[in-house]
């Protein structure tokens, strides 16, 4: 990517359930904001545009064509987003996101080749990531301070109600993998390294769903490491933990635990220290979605700064190829009972 020092003005697909906080983070974006807002429905479209001040409201993302965007922030359901990276491909206007990439590694090879092959620029909205926690974590596994890392555990268990904001989910079939536990793929990638194999056993709890609300992953990292990725919709606790991500990281030398209320408390043979990890304390968040509010300005911010800079995204249409594609080693795994290499899947196109 070529370097740019213009201010960048994006175009915003989807007017939906999550996109209040992909809104009120671009307010926050250096070098870069939101030009005009696109919606199927013109009522969500134009109130949207009103409550955030965008000049401009549309129902057709062929306005991508006009030539007058510089990146698009795609915030749609999965099934839509092979059409809209197409036409953003087409126009040449680097894109960002949201996850799941698609419904399948196939249509994932797709969008990501057609993009390569175009020049543009495509990331995945990864947000988990680029939660403070997770970067704090990151910078104390890359100091060496607990060596080697040997084993990993991420447990996200809650009963937060989904179904009312998103009541798609009911019949969504692929459900829990796709919702956040590709979030924690790609969390056990980013802290322990990428990953080759996949054991799992998926669970459906909850009465009258179609796809799966808990799943338990085994990985198998390239460097040796071993990992347990752990997510349900269907834990009872009180308090609820929601959205918190907990576990531990081990290490040859110590270990680092991931605790309720953003706390990170490691273990080495100097002795045990707590670091509490303080909100951002923005306007617009709320408990409990603090955290993961806090990282979709971060998440944003890093797209645009690549993208100024020339810089490769973190999260990039072909880097998430290799989350996409565990989480369908997970699936294939749970319906055939055996471990499942990526690497072969990665060759399906």
């Amino acid at each position: 990517m070529n370097a740019v020092s213009q201010n960048l003005k994006g175009l915003f697909i989807g007017a939906g359930f999550f996109s209040r906080n992909h809104l009120n983070a671009w307010a926050e974006v250096e070098g870069a904001g939101i030009a005009a807002i696109c919606d199927r429905d013109p009522v969500r479209a134009e109130a949207a545009a009103k409550e955030f001040g965008i000049a401009e409201w549309v129902t057709d993302a062929a306005v991508l064509q006009s030539g007058r965007f510089d990146f698009v922030d795609i915030c749609t359901t999965m099934e839509t987003h092979e059409a809209l990276v197409g036409l953003a491909v087409q126009a040449g206007v680097p894109v960002i996101v949201q996850k799941p990439f698609a419904p399948d590694i196939e249509t994932c090879l797709r969008i990501e080749a057609n993009a390569r092959k175009a020049g543009v620029p495509v990331m995945l909205h990864e947000n988990f990531r680029f939660q403070k926690i997770f970067r704090r974590l990151r910078e104390i596994l890359s100091s060496g301070e607990i060596g080697d890392i040997t084993f990993g555990r991420l447990n996200w268990r809650n009963d937060i109600d989904v179904y009312t904001n998103q009541p798609y989910l009911v019949e969504t079939r692929r459900f829990m993998i796709m919702d956040v536990g590709i979030h924690m793929l790609d969390l056990a990638r980013f802290l322990l390294g990428d990953a080759s194999e996949v054991s799992c056993f998926n669970q459906s709890v909850k009465e009258g769903i179609a796809g799966e609300d808990a799943a338990t992953m085994l990985l198998r990292h390239d460097n040796k490491a071993v990992s347990v990725v752990d997510v349900s919709y269907a834990s009872h606790k009180s308090p609820n933990p929601f959205p918190q991500t907990l576990g531990e990281i081990e290490g040859r030398l110590g270990t680092v635990e991931i605790l309720e209320g953003q706390v990170l408390r490691v273990h080495t043979a100097a002795g045990r220290r707590d670091e509490v990890i303080a909100e951002d304390g923005r306007a617009w968040t709320a408990a409990p979605w603090t955290q993961i509010q806090d990282s979709v300005p971060r998440t944003q911010q890093h797209f645009i700064d690549c993208l100024r800079d020339g810089r490769d995204f973190e999260t990039s249409a072909q880097d998430s190829l290799k989350t996409y594609a565990l989480a369908e080693a997970a699936y294939r795994s749970a319906a055939s009972g055996r471990t499942v290499g990526i690497a072969e899947l990665l060759k399906e196109a």
